[in-house]
């Protein structure tokens, strides 16, 4: 059974549009947008477990160059 997660990145200033892009290409990935608020790009994650989402987000969306930080929330329904 995999889970599903909303991950919320911040960006430095003016790579949040490449940042989607380059998250939106990555496999396991839903979707991806640049949007406004607090975070610059809002991404669709699914993973097989808790442990493989942490694994990706670390290796795979925080290795991303202009990815300050992310914030992830696993959807429970």
């Amino acid at each position: 059974m995999s889970i599903s997660a909303y991950v919320f990145i911040e960006c430095t200033a003016g790579a949040a549009r490449e940042v989607a892009t380059q998250v939106s290409k990555i496999e396991g990935v839903q979707r991806a947008n640049a949007t406004t608020g607090p975070y610059d790009v809002v991404a669709l994650v699914e993973a097989e477990s808790v442990h493989i989402l942490g694994e990706f987000i670390v290796t795979k969306i925080q290795g991303l160059a202009g990815v300050l930080r992310t914030q992830t929330n696993v959807i429970v329904d």
